[in-house]
């Protein structure tokens, strides 16, 4: 849905790239991720026959069923009004979102920060480290009805719309990026076309987990160049970041093969061997966005030029 009109007088929510700590985060390395807001997302009424707008609302009664569900089991997170909920939802409430699904930029997450945002009572305010851990394991466990599990990370970014630094799992701060330049380095997104299903990768990323060499491989292998990544990036070290992202990217492809959709395989390879630009993984993977890293955006424009490319930062 992008073209309803007649919003609500309730805050947008925007959508959110995990730069770094794809699949490692569950290990505990290091994340970084920040609102995107080219894509946004916001209640609306309208009569409306339009298909999208109808579907929509049914969607969000499907949501309200399963916190219904768990208001009665006692395992509601927290306080939501949801008599108010089902009334706007009788009225013909819809979720207005150019958040496209399966893209990895947090099209449910915007869903779920609207939801406590709208109808939360005694909402946690702030964003100290109390308060974002505090509001991340609360959308966690309302985010799980779309992917069968969530950290509540992509729901906390949509809610705060603020780069949250992820420094283990008992560690979460809002953090400054460094400011855009003019020069030719950017992080850029490649859309794959295709849509990606996050829960199943995730189940087969924790099923490899019980293998030794793999796990070991996150544990010290991608956990120092994502965290390496991280630093480097907040630093302003151009260089040691692409260093760094060059290794993600090698790890990547050669572990990580099925969140990369075959058609990419051997671009994401010679990416890594002409040194124009280097892929990773934009979240769970599978499809959606693909994340691009270079330090000649034009270059990697000219090699890339049958693709749908979008700059998000230069530096």
């Amino acid at each position: 849905m992008s073209k309803i009109k007649n919003s609500l007088k309730d805050s947008l929510f925007y959508g959110k790239i995990l730069l770094f700590g794809e699949y490692g985060i569950i290990e505990d390395s290091m994340g970084l991720s920040i609102p995107y807001n080219s894509y946004q997302g916001s209640f609306v009424f309208e009569n409306t026959e339009l298909l999208d707008f109808k579907d929509s609302n049914k969607e969000l009664l499907k949501f309200y069923n399963h916190l219904v569900s768990l208001s009665n089991n006692n395992e509601l997170p927290c306080r939501l009004a949801l008599e108010a909920f089902a009334k706007d939802l009788e009225s013909g409430m819809a979720f207005d979102s150019s958040i496209p699904q399966g893209y990895g930029v947090g099209s449910s997450g915007a869903i779920v920060a609207a939801i406590y945002d709208k109808y939360a009572q005694n909402k946690i305010k702030g964003a100290t480290n109390t308060s974002i851990l505090k509001l991340k394991n609360i959308f966690g466990k309302l985010e799980s009805y779309f992917h069968g599990t969530s950290s509540g990370l992509d729901p906390l970014i949509c809610y705060l719309n603020l780069p949250i630094l992820i420094k283990s799992k008992s560690e979460l701060n809002t953090v400054g990026l460094p400011k855009e330049t003019e020069t030719k380095g950017a992080i850029f997104l490649l859309n794959t076309g295709e849509i990606g299903k996050t829960q199943p990768l995730v189940e087969l990323f924790l099923d490899r987990l019980k293998e030794e060499g793999f796990r070991n491989m996150i544990r010290n292998q991608f956990k120092k160049y994502n965290d390496a990544s991280i630093n480097a990036f907040l630093q302003e070290d151009k260089k040691s970041l692409l260093a760094n992202v060059k290794n993600l990217s090698k790890l990547a492809l050669e572990h990580f093969k099925p969140m990369i959709p075959n058609l990419y395989h051997q671009l994401w390879q010679e990416g890594i061997d002409s040194n124009a630009y280097y892929l990773k993984l934009c979240g769970s993977g599978g499809g959606g966005f693909i994340l691009g890293f270079t330090e000649d955006m034009e270059q990697a424009k000219t090699k890339l030029s049958a693709y749908d490319l979008a700059v998000i930062h230069k530096f």
